[in-house]
């Protein structure tokens, strides 16, 4: 498979190597301020975006590039048809938005917060956990998580996304709040606290308390590996299953929808 990559920053450099140790071809790599990258565009340039993937005959895109760019970045290539993963975050206010253009255009994104194997092992883990918890009143439910100090989101993508399983498992818990408290919390609050220090990859831990004892569920990122390596191999996924009709072009799809 030919694999376009835009964004060429660690993650970028970090997916091709990955997609190269699978045997497939790097198309082409597009950034706007990577010096090392193939093709540089302006900021917000989608028609030049748009050329660079069509030229590269890319057989699907992965997108790692920055929040306050990836929607520009997506516009331009839903209308290639070509199918792309996403996992740049802080974006869900316009899923739908994205959605429709993938309907309209017969485009297929998938796009994740985390496409590490074992972060999706812990949101089912997690929710799991919050349904058992769920039946026994005197366990409260917290979320915190920790980044390195170059990270642009906060919460992270994966905090939300754990906070949304949590929920679906404990339905008393009907509103995240990812603010200081100046007054108690109320029962249908959960607390997704965030830290952003140093060059942390990623920690995620979920507390069940009570009086009585505490459970800490907890996962850490070694290193970016994991997380691109899935994100190559949800793409190869996702062009699988759209090649055998599983999936139907025109979507916007989650991880769920692949494993």
């Amino acid at each position: 498979m030919r694999i376009a990559l835009v964004g060429y920053g660690k993650m970028g450099h970090m997916i091709e190597t990955c997609l190269k140790a699978k045997g497939h071809e790097l198309a082409v790599t597009v950034d706007t301020v990577a010096k090392d990258a193939q093709v540089l565009i302006p900021a917000g340039d989608g028609a030049a975006l748009a050329k660079a993937i069509k030229d590269s005959n890319a057989d699907g895109v992965i997108e790692f590039s920055h929040p306050t760019a990836v929607i520009s970045n997506l516009s331009a290539l839903i209308p290639l048809g070509i199918p792309v993963v996403c996992g740049t975050t802080g974006w869900g206010a316009h899923e739908a938005e994205i959605a429709a253009l993938a309907a309209k255009s017969g485009g297929t994104v998938m796009r994740s917060s985390n496409f590490s194997i074992g972060v999706n092992t812990f949101y089912k883990i997690v929710e799991e956990a919050a349904k058992l918890f769920a039946e026994y009143s005197e366990y409260d439910v917290a979320l915190w998580e920790m980044h390195h100090n170059q990270k642009a989101d906060s919460p992270s993508g994966t905090a939300l996304e754990i906070a949304r399983r949590v929920m679906k498992g404990n339905p008393a818990k009907t509103e995240m709040v990812m603010d200081a408290f100046h007054e108690r919390p109320k029962a249908n609050e959960l607390h997704v606290s965030s830290t952003r220090c140093g060059f942390v990859p990623g920690t995620h831990t979920v507390f069940f308390d009570s009086a009585a004892d505490s459970i800490e569920l907890t996962h850490r990122v070694r290193n970016r590996e994991g997380l691109a390596n899935g994100a190559v191999v949800a793409l190869e996924k996702l062009c699988a299953k759209l090649q055998s009709k599983e999936l139907a072009a025109g979507k916007l799809y989650g991880m769920e929808d692949l494993f």
